[in-house]
Protein backbone atom coordinates (compact mmCIF):
# COMPACT_ATOMS: atom_id res chain seq x y z
CA UNK A 1 0.00 0.00 0.00
CA UNK A 2 1.10 3.49 -1.15
CA UNK A 3 1.67 6.76 0.63
CA UNK A 4 -1.69 7.83 -1.26
CA UNK A 5 -3.55 4.88 -0.13
CA UNK A 6 -3.14 5.36 3.71
CA UNK A 7 -4.20 8.88 4.03
CA UNK A 8 -6.00 8.56 7.48
CA UNK A 9 -3.39 6.58 9.09
CA UNK A 10 -0.75 9.05 8.34
CA UNK A 11 -3.25 12.27 9.74
CA UNK A 12 -3.82 9.95 12.64
CA UNK A 13 -0.34 9.51 13.38
CA UNK A 14 0.65 13.24 12.76
CA UNK A 15 -2.23 14.34 15.18
CA UNK A 16 -1.75 12.20 17.95
CA UNK A 17 2.37 13.61 17.66
CA UNK A 18 1.14 16.94 17.83
CA UNK A 19 -0.97 17.09 20.57
CA UNK A 20 2.12 15.56 22.75
CA UNK A 21 4.95 17.18 21.04
CA UNK A 22 3.47 20.31 19.05
CA UNK A 23 4.68 23.84 19.51
CA UNK A 24 1.12 25.46 20.72
CA UNK A 25 2.82 28.33 22.28
CA UNK A 26 3.22 30.18 19.35
CA UNK A 27 1.89 33.74 19.59
CA UNK A 28 0.11 34.23 16.49
CA UNK A 29 -1.46 31.03 16.74
CA UNK A 30 -2.80 31.70 19.67
CA UNK A 31 -6.50 33.89 20.87
CA UNK A 32 -5.78 37.31 22.26
CA UNK A 33 -6.14 36.26 25.92
CA UNK A 34 -3.37 33.61 24.93
CA UNK A 35 -5.75 30.82 25.00
CA UNK A 36 -5.33 27.63 22.23
CA UNK A 37 -8.27 28.13 19.37
CA UNK A 38 -10.67 25.81 19.57
CA UNK A 39 -11.87 23.23 16.62
CA UNK A 40 -13.32 25.61 13.67
CA UNK A 41 -12.78 28.54 15.60
CA UNK A 42 -11.22 31.50 13.88
CA UNK A 43 -8.33 34.04 15.02
CA UNK A 44 -6.89 37.46 13.86
CA UNK A 45 -5.53 36.64 10.35
CA UNK A 46 -3.64 40.09 10.53
CA UNK A 47 -1.09 39.11 12.90
CA UNK A 48 -0.70 35.44 11.23
CA UNK A 49 0.09 37.37 8.16
CA UNK A 50 2.53 39.68 9.23
CA UNK A 51 4.38 36.39 10.96
CA UNK A 52 3.91 34.21 7.61
CA UNK A 53 5.43 37.05 5.96
CA UNK A 54 8.32 36.92 8.31
CA UNK A 55 9.03 33.55 8.29
CA UNK A 56 9.45 33.44 4.47
CA UNK A 57 13.50 33.16 4.44
CA UNK A 58 13.61 33.32 8.51
CA UNK A 59 13.50 31.00 11.14
CA UNK A 60 10.96 31.22 13.99
CA UNK A 61 13.18 31.94 16.66
CA UNK A 62 14.81 35.35 15.18
CA UNK A 63 11.35 36.13 14.11
CA UNK A 64 9.50 36.01 17.71
CA UNK A 65 11.11 39.39 18.92
CA UNK A 66 10.55 41.31 15.73
CA UNK A 67 6.91 39.83 15.42
CA UNK A 68 6.18 40.58 18.63
CA UNK A 69 8.15 44.80 18.35
CA UNK A 70 6.04 44.43 15.21
CA UNK A 71 2.69 44.16 16.70
CA UNK A 72 3.21 46.97 19.29
CA UNK A 73 4.06 49.45 16.99
CA UNK A 74 1.60 48.42 13.87
CA UNK A 75 -0.95 46.58 16.46
CA UNK A 76 -3.85 46.75 13.86
CA UNK A 77 -4.04 46.90 9.79
CA UNK A 78 -5.26 50.17 10.21
CA UNK A 79 -2.10 51.01 12.04
CA UNK A 80 0.23 49.31 9.31
CA UNK A 81 -2.15 51.02 6.11
CA UNK A 82 -1.73 54.77 7.97
CA UNK A 83 2.22 54.14 8.58
CA UNK A 84 4.61 55.49 6.13
CA UNK A 85 7.27 53.49 4.52
CA UNK A 86 10.60 54.38 6.18
CA UNK A 87 8.83 53.54 9.29
CA UNK A 88 7.61 50.26 8.31
CA UNK A 89 12.03 49.36 6.87
CA UNK A 90 12.81 50.72 10.41
CA UNK A 91 10.65 48.42 12.52
CA UNK A 92 11.90 45.90 9.77
CA UNK A 93 15.74 46.42 10.20
CA UNK A 94 17.81 43.55 10.97
CA UNK A 95 15.17 40.68 9.36
CA UNK A 96 17.01 41.11 5.77
CA UNK A 97 15.10 40.97 2.29
CA UNK A 98 13.48 44.19 2.73
CA UNK A 99 11.39 44.06 -0.23
CA UNK A 100 9.19 41.51 2.25
CA UNK A 101 8.52 44.47 4.38
CA UNK A 102 7.42 47.04 1.33
CA UNK A 103 5.08 44.07 -0.19
CA UNK A 104 3.10 43.96 3.52
CA UNK A 105 3.04 47.67 3.49
CA UNK A 106 1.49 47.83 -0.12
CA UNK A 107 -0.84 44.57 0.71
CA UNK A 108 -2.14 46.82 4.05
CA UNK A 109 -3.82 49.43 1.52
CA UNK A 110 -5.23 46.51 -0.56
CA UNK A 111 -6.62 44.59 2.45
CA UNK A 112 -8.38 47.73 3.87
CA UNK A 113 -9.83 48.17 0.85
CA UNK A 114 -10.93 44.30 0.90
CA UNK A 115 -11.71 44.12 4.47
CA UNK A 116 -13.01 47.47 5.38
CA UNK A 117 -11.66 50.14 7.93
CA UNK A 118 -14.73 49.57 10.02
CA UNK A 119 -14.69 46.14 10.15
CA UNK A 120 -11.11 44.77 10.69
CA UNK A 121 -11.90 43.51 13.88
CA UNK A 122 -14.71 41.23 11.95
CA UNK A 123 -12.66 38.47 11.24
CA UNK A 124 -15.45 37.38 8.74
CA UNK A 125 -14.60 40.35 6.70
CA UNK A 126 -11.20 39.26 5.83
CA UNK A 127 -10.53 37.08 2.63
CA UNK A 128 -10.49 33.08 3.09
CA UNK A 129 -10.17 32.10 -0.36
CA UNK A 130 -6.95 30.97 -1.83
CA UNK A 131 -6.74 33.61 -4.85
CA UNK A 132 -7.39 36.00 -2.34
CA UNK A 133 -4.53 36.14 -0.61
CA UNK A 134 -2.38 35.09 -3.47
CA UNK A 135 -3.57 38.07 -5.11
CA UNK A 136 -1.44 40.15 -2.36
CA UNK A 137 2.41 41.01 -3.20
CA UNK A 138 4.54 38.76 -2.52
CA UNK A 139 2.29 35.98 -0.67
CA UNK A 140 2.27 32.53 -2.76
CA UNK A 141 0.45 29.11 -2.04
CA UNK A 142 2.14 27.74 0.58
CA UNK A 143 1.91 31.00 2.71
CA UNK A 144 -1.71 31.93 1.73
CA UNK A 145 -2.34 28.11 2.58
CA UNK A 146 -1.15 28.94 5.97
CA UNK A 147 -2.65 31.76 6.85
CA UNK A 148 -5.77 30.32 5.80
CA UNK A 149 -5.81 27.41 7.80
CA UNK A 150 -3.84 28.88 10.86
CA UNK A 151 -6.45 31.61 11.12
CA UNK A 152 -9.63 29.69 9.62
CA UNK A 153 -9.10 25.98 10.60
CA UNK A 154 -9.96 26.03 6.90
CA UNK A 155 -8.66 22.86 5.07
CA UNK A 156 -5.94 24.93 2.26
CA UNK A 157 -2.58 23.16 2.12
CA UNK A 158 1.09 24.48 2.66
CA UNK A 159 4.70 23.29 1.03
CA UNK A 160 6.90 25.14 2.61
CA UNK A 161 10.86 24.03 3.41
CA UNK A 162 9.87 21.86 5.96
CA UNK A 163 6.81 20.13 3.95
CA UNK A 164 8.81 19.40 1.56
CA UNK A 165 11.61 17.51 3.03
CA UNK A 166 9.29 15.33 5.10
CA UNK A 167 7.26 14.39 1.94
CA UNK A 168 10.10 13.79 -0.29
CA UNK A 169 11.80 11.70 2.55
CA UNK A 170 8.15 9.71 2.54
CA UNK A 171 7.97 8.90 -1.13
CA UNK A 172 11.77 8.93 -0.71
CA UNK A 173 11.58 10.66 -4.32
CA UNK A 174 14.73 10.63 -6.68
CA UNK A 175 13.66 14.21 -8.30
CA UNK A 176 14.39 17.30 -6.31
CA UNK A 177 12.11 19.20 -4.53
CA UNK A 178 11.16 21.52 -7.46
CA UNK A 179 10.95 18.72 -10.17
CA UNK A 180 8.39 17.04 -7.86
CA UNK A 181 6.45 19.75 -6.31
CA UNK A 182 3.10 19.11 -8.45
CA UNK A 183 3.44 15.33 -6.84
CA UNK A 184 4.35 16.61 -3.31
CA UNK A 185 1.40 19.39 -3.58
CA UNK A 186 -0.92 16.88 -4.04
CA UNK A 187 0.02 14.96 -0.84
CA UNK A 188 -0.24 17.84 0.54
CA UNK A 189 -3.85 18.45 -0.50
CA UNK A 190 -4.43 14.87 -0.07
CA UNK A 191 -3.73 14.82 3.96
CA UNK A 192 -5.15 18.34 4.64
CA UNK A 193 -8.92 17.15 3.82
CA UNK A 194 -11.54 16.15 6.49
CA UNK A 195 -8.88 16.79 9.62
CA UNK A 196 -7.87 19.74 11.75
CA UNK A 197 -6.55 21.82 8.90
CA UNK A 198 -4.88 24.09 11.67
CA UNK A 199 -3.06 21.50 13.44
CA UNK A 200 -2.75 19.24 10.52
CA UNK A 201 0.00 21.78 8.92
CA UNK A 202 1.15 23.33 12.04
CA UNK A 203 1.96 19.60 12.75
CA UNK A 204 4.00 19.06 10.02
CA UNK A 205 6.05 21.84 10.22
CA UNK A 206 6.78 21.09 13.80
CA UNK A 207 7.58 17.99 12.76
CA UNK A 208 10.20 19.41 9.82
CA UNK A 209 11.46 21.55 12.58
CA UNK A 210 11.93 19.07 15.78
CA UNK A 211 12.85 15.58 14.19
CA UNK A 212 12.75 15.45 10.47
CA UNK A 213 15.80 17.94 10.01
CA UNK A 214 17.95 18.63 6.92
CA UNK A 215 20.66 17.12 8.66
CA UNK A 216 20.93 13.55 10.65
CA UNK A 217 16.84 13.28 11.75
CA UNK A 218 15.40 11.89 14.74
CA UNK A 219 13.85 8.89 12.96
CA UNK A 220 13.22 7.28 16.26
CA UNK A 221 11.04 9.79 17.38
CA UNK A 222 9.12 10.47 14.17
CA UNK A 223 5.67 9.18 13.91
CA UNK A 224 5.67 8.67 10.31
CA UNK A 225 8.94 6.18 10.58
CA UNK A 226 6.61 3.05 9.28
CA UNK A 227 5.05 5.52 6.36
CA UNK A 228 8.47 6.59 5.17
CA UNK A 229 10.10 4.79 2.35
CA UNK A 230 13.07 6.79 2.84
CA UNK A 231 13.96 5.12 6.22
CA UNK A 232 12.09 1.80 5.55
CA UNK A 233 14.59 1.09 2.19
CA UNK A 234 17.22 4.15 2.47
CA UNK A 235 18.77 7.17 4.01
CA UNK A 236 16.98 10.04 4.79
CA UNK A 237 19.58 11.98 4.74
CA UNK A 238 19.85 11.21 0.91
CA UNK A 239 16.56 13.04 0.50
CA UNK A 240 15.52 15.49 -0.57
CA UNK A 241 17.81 15.32 -3.81
CA UNK A 242 19.71 18.42 -3.69
CA UNK A 243 19.79 21.20 -6.94
CA UNK A 244 23.42 21.23 -8.06
CA UNK A 245 24.77 24.47 -6.34
CA UNK A 246 25.98 27.32 -8.27
CA UNK A 247 28.64 29.44 -7.40
CA UNK A 248 27.98 32.81 -6.43
CA UNK A 249 29.62 35.82 -8.05
CA UNK A 250 31.65 38.42 -6.20
CA UNK A 251 31.37 41.73 -7.01
CA UNK A 252 33.41 44.89 -5.48
CA UNK A 253 31.64 47.61 -3.81
CA UNK A 254 33.20 51.06 -3.00
CA UNK A 255 31.70 53.04 -0.43
CA UNK A 256 32.50 56.58 0.49
CA UNK A 257 31.73 58.15 3.81
CA UNK A 258 31.60 61.79 3.03
CA UNK A 259 31.44 64.30 6.50
CA UNK A 260 31.05 68.06 6.04
CA UNK A 261 32.41 70.43 7.90
CA UNK A 262 29.89 70.18 10.97
CA UNK A 263 31.04 66.64 11.54
CA UNK A 264 27.69 64.99 9.50
CA UNK A 265 27.45 62.02 6.97
CA UNK A 266 25.94 61.87 3.70
CA UNK A 267 23.42 59.48 3.28
CA UNK A 268 20.66 58.95 0.51
CA UNK A 269 17.61 57.12 0.48
CA UNK A 270 17.33 54.07 -2.55
CA UNK A 271 15.19 54.81 -5.14
CA UNK A 272 11.32 52.89 -4.33
CA UNK A 273 11.45 50.75 -7.38
CA UNK A 274 15.10 49.10 -6.65
CA UNK A 275 16.37 46.54 -4.30
CA UNK A 276 15.88 47.38 -0.92
CA UNK A 277 13.84 50.77 -1.97
CA UNK A 278 13.28 53.04 0.72
CA UNK A 279 16.20 51.81 2.70
CA UNK A 280 19.39 54.81 3.40
CA UNK A 281 22.95 53.71 2.27
CA UNK A 282 26.18 55.43 2.21
CA UNK A 283 27.21 56.25 -1.10
CA UNK A 284 28.96 54.28 -3.63
CA UNK A 285 28.83 51.35 -6.24
CA UNK A 286 30.40 48.50 -8.06
CA UNK A 287 33.94 48.69 -8.82
CA UNK A 288 34.78 48.29 -12.74
CA UNK A 289 37.76 45.88 -13.59
CA UNK A 290 40.56 48.48 -14.70
CA UNK A 291 40.41 50.91 -11.80
CA UNK A 292 41.43 51.20 -8.18
CA UNK A 293 38.65 50.76 -4.99
CA UNK A 294 39.39 54.76 -4.72
CA UNK A 295 39.01 55.77 -8.14
CA UNK A 296 35.50 53.54 -7.96
CA UNK A 297 34.82 55.66 -4.54
CA UNK A 298 35.29 58.93 -6.60
CA UNK A 299 33.67 57.96 -9.63
CA UNK A 300 30.79 56.76 -8.38
CA UNK A 301 30.11 59.69 -5.63
CA UNK A 302 30.83 61.96 -8.53
CA UNK A 303 28.10 59.70 -10.97
CA UNK A 304 25.49 59.34 -8.45
CA UNK A 305 25.75 63.09 -6.33
CA UNK A 306 27.72 65.36 -8.35
CA UNK A 307 30.43 65.62 -6.07
CA UNK A 308 34.15 65.59 -5.79
CA UNK A 309 35.71 64.14 -3.07
CA UNK A 310 39.45 63.08 -1.67
CA UNK A 311 39.42 59.58 -0.71
CA UNK A 312 41.07 59.29 3.22
CA UNK A 313 41.99 56.57 5.14
CA UNK A 314 40.60 52.89 4.49
CA UNK A 315 37.79 52.36 7.31
CA UNK A 316 37.20 48.26 6.62
CA UNK A 317 36.46 45.71 4.29
CA UNK A 318 34.65 43.03 4.57
CA UNK A 319 32.20 40.20 2.52
CA UNK A 320 28.32 40.08 2.64
CA UNK A 321 26.89 36.81 0.85
CA UNK A 322 22.95 37.77 -0.47
CA UNK A 323 20.63 35.14 -1.56
CA UNK A 324 22.51 34.64 -5.17
CA UNK A 325 25.63 37.14 -4.91
CA UNK A 326 27.98 37.45 -2.80
CA UNK A 327 29.58 41.99 -2.29
CA UNK A 328 32.90 42.65 -1.12
CA UNK A 329 32.98 46.16 0.30
CA UNK A 330 35.52 48.79 0.63
CA UNK A 331 34.46 51.65 2.98
CA UNK A 332 37.05 54.40 2.79
CA UNK A 333 36.25 57.93 4.80
CA UNK A 334 35.74 60.83 2.53
CA UNK A 335 36.67 64.57 2.37
CA UNK A 336 34.14 67.12 0.37
CA UNK A 337 36.39 68.59 -2.25
CA UNK A 338 34.07 70.41 -4.31
CA UNK A 339 29.78 70.68 -5.59
CA UNK A 340 26.65 70.35 -3.51
CA UNK A 341 25.20 66.62 -3.54
CA UNK A 342 22.12 66.33 -5.80
CA UNK A 343 20.17 63.24 -5.41
CA UNK A 344 20.97 61.96 -9.27
CA UNK A 345 20.54 57.91 -8.59
CA UNK A 346 18.10 58.25 -5.37
CA UNK A 347 15.09 59.48 -3.37
CA UNK A 348 17.03 62.06 -1.32
CA UNK A 349 20.13 62.57 0.47
CA UNK A 350 20.74 63.65 3.97
CA UNK A 351 23.38 65.36 6.13
CA UNK A 352 23.27 63.39 9.30
CA UNK A 353 25.27 63.29 13.14
CA UNK A 354 27.03 59.82 13.20
CA UNK A 355 25.33 58.86 16.25
CA UNK A 356 21.83 59.76 14.73
CA UNK A 357 22.24 56.94 11.90
CA UNK A 358 20.17 54.30 14.28
CA UNK A 359 16.93 56.40 13.66
CA UNK A 360 16.96 55.29 9.47
CA UNK A 361 16.48 51.86 8.40
CA UNK A 362 19.69 50.84 6.54
CA UNK A 363 20.40 47.10 5.01
CA UNK A 364 22.33 44.45 7.41
CA UNK A 365 25.21 45.60 5.51
CA UNK A 366 25.68 48.59 6.31
CA UNK A 367 25.35 47.93 10.37
CA UNK A 368 28.94 46.57 9.77
CA UNK A 369 30.41 50.07 8.83
CA UNK A 370 28.22 52.07 11.31
CA UNK A 371 29.73 49.88 14.27
CA UNK A 372 33.33 50.40 12.63
CA UNK A 373 32.53 54.25 12.34
CA UNK A 374 31.47 54.68 15.85
CA UNK A 375 34.71 53.18 16.95
CA UNK A 376 36.83 55.30 14.69
CA UNK A 377 35.55 58.38 16.21
CA UNK A 378 35.14 56.67 19.81
CA UNK A 379 39.19 56.69 18.89
CA UNK A 380 39.38 60.45 18.42
CA UNK A 381 40.30 60.09 14.88
CA UNK A 382 37.66 62.46 13.66
CA UNK A 383 36.37 65.41 15.35
CA UNK A 384 32.51 65.82 15.79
Amino acid sequence: MGIFDSPQDIQNSLLEWFRENGRHWIPWKLKKDGSIPQLGESISPYEIWIAEVMLQQTQLKVVIPYWEKWIKVFPSLIDLAEADLEKVLLIWQGLGYYSRATRIHQSSKILIECVGENSVENLHSWPVGIDQWMSLPGIGRSTAGSIISSAFDLPTPILDGNVKRIFSRLLASEKTSIKNEKRLWELSSLLIANVSPRDLNQALMDLGSKICTPKKPICSSCPLQNFCVAHTKYDPDDFPKKEMKKIKPLQEIGIGLVFNKNGELLIDQRLEGSSMGGMWEFPGGKKNSDESIEKTIERELKEELGIIVKVGVKLLSFEHAYTHKRLFFTVHICELILGEPKPLASQKLLWVSPYKLSNFPFPAANTKIISELHKHLAYGNKKL
